[in-house]
């Protein structure tokens, strides 16, 4: 992904040198998923995830429609989050496992060769 991102931005250097520059500046950002194990990245490219426990707040906060304080809405939005939580942790189909997540959290140990006596 890295080598294609280089590929392309160096093919529009010389058309479009700001949209070169901007993809020089932009690489690290847009390519961190490359970061994470092989069985995140399909996970990762997609942020549906994400927009659709944003609906679900956006709804359900319109229904209470005014609330008293921020601390209310707070305890909501947060029993929102964990309700999500819930259900991301128990799906069959999980979204990222706890065994997976592990690998980056925990990156294996480096095995340095063995010194020959």
């Amino acid at each position: 992904a890295r080598q294609q991102w280089r590929h392309v931005a160096d093919q529009l250097r010389s058309s479009v040198p700001k949209l070169a520059t901007l993809m020089d500046d932009a690489e690290t950002d847009v390519l961190a998923y490359m970061d994470f194990p092989a069985a995140h990245r399909v996970k990762l490219h997609s942020t549906n995830p994400l927009e659709r426990l944003n609906g679900e707040i956006k709804r359900r906060t319109e229904v209470v429609g005014i609330f008293p304080n921020e601390d209310a809405i707070r305890r909501l939005v947060g029993a929102i989050l964990l309700e999500q939580n819930d259900e991301w942790a128990v799906q069959r189909a999980r979204y990222m496992t706890r065994e997976t997540i592990t690998e980056v959290i925990h990156p294996p140990a480096m095995q340095l060769p063995a010194v020959a006596a």
